[in-house]
C-alpha cells in the first residue's frame, strides 16, 4: 500500500521532560488516520514536529518518500484554534485566501482566480456566505470550518488536522466529516489529532494511540482495541466509562 508520510525514531523533549519516544510511524494514502490518546500524550507535538515546526532531538519524517522541503505544496496544515490571533482584522475570504500564498511566491498577490479558488472552498465546507464577515465574529464552529477551507485551497495532497472537532457544533462537525470523507474518497489522506473517543470509528478508518511512544498503530478495527485504549489511558480521561459501554 502506498505511504504518504512516515516517521521514524521520532523523539522531542521540552527542556528535560520527554514528549515523544522513539515514534515509527506509517500513514496509508487514502486513509483517515486519528491520533489519539490522552492528553499530554504528545499528539499535536508528533504532527508538529513531523513538520518542521517542532524541532525533533532525533528521527526523521519524509512524505511520499521525500523530505518535507521537496514536497511542501502537497501538504496541508490546519492548526488548533486556540493558537489563532482572532482580533487580527481580516474577512474570512481574505483568510482562506492566504492558502494560496505558498504559491504565488513572494512578488504575486492573489487575483481573480485565487478568490474564486477560495470561494469553491468556502462552499466545500459550507460557509460561503461568511465570505465578508470579519474572523473575530465566527463561532467556534465557523472557525473551524474557515480554517479547514484554507487548508482546502491549497489543494494538498495529505492534511494534517490538529484537533479540528474541539468544541465545535454538530453542524459544523457534519461538514467537516464530509468534507473528510469526500478528501478519502479522493485518495486524499488526512492525519487528525481527535480526543473523543466515542467517535473514533465513526471518524477515522486508521488509529494511532500514543502517550509519548507508539501504543498501537493501523487500522481501526485492530489498533482501536479495549486492551490497546486501556493502555494508552492508564484509565484516565474518562476512557475506562468509554470502555465499559462503546468498544
Amino acid at each position: 500500500m502506498p505511504i504518504a508520510c512516515q516517521t521514524r525514531n521520532l523523539s522531542v523533549a521540552y527542556r528535560a521532560d520527554p514528549v515523544l519516544r522513539r515514534v515509527n510511524l506509517s500513514v496509508p494514502v487514502g486513509s483517515v488516520m486519528g491520533i489519539i490518546g490522552p492528553n499530554g500524550a504528545g499528539k499535536s507535538t508528533l504532527i508538529k514536529a513531523m513538520l518542521g515546526l517542532v524541532t525533533p532531538l532525533t528521527g526523521t519524517s519524509e512524505f511520499f518518500g521525500r523530505p518535507l522541503d521537496q514536497v511542501r505544496r502537497r501538504v496541508g496544515y490546519m492548526p488548533q484554534g486556540a493558537s489563532v490571533d482572532w482580533d487580527f482584522p481580516t474577512t474570512v475570504i481574505d483568510l482562506v485566501t492566504m492558502g494560496t500564498y505558498g504559491e504565488l511566491g513572494w512578488f504575486r498577490r492573489p487575483g481573480k482566480d485565487e478568490r474564486a479558488r477560495a470561494m469553491a472552498a468556502l462552499e466545500q465546507t459550507g460557509i460561503p456566505e461568511l465570505a465578508a464577515r470579519q474572523i473575530g465574529e465566527l463561532s467556534g464552529g465557523q472557525r473551524q470550518r474557515a480554517f479547514l477551507a484554507r487548508a482546502l485551497v491549497q489543494a494538498p495532497d495529505l492534511f494534517f488536522l490538529d484537533e479540528p472537532f474541539q468544541g465545535i457544533d454538530a453542524k459544523s462537525q457534519e461538514a467537516m466529516l464530509h468534507v473528510l470523507y469526500d478528501l478519502s474518497a479522493q485518495e486524499k489522506t488526512c492525519v487528525i489529532v481527535h480526543h473523543h473517543l466515542a467517535t473514533v470509528r465513526d471518524y477515522c478508518n486508521y488509529v494511532t494511540l500514543l502517550n509519548v511512544g507508539v501504543v498501537a498503530s493501523g487500522p481501526a478495527d485492530e489498533a482501536f482495541t479495549k486492551e490497546n485504549i486501556r493502555t494508552a489511558y492508564k484509565a484516565r480521561d474518562g476512557a475506562e466509562a468509554f470502555l465499559d459501554s462503546a468498544v
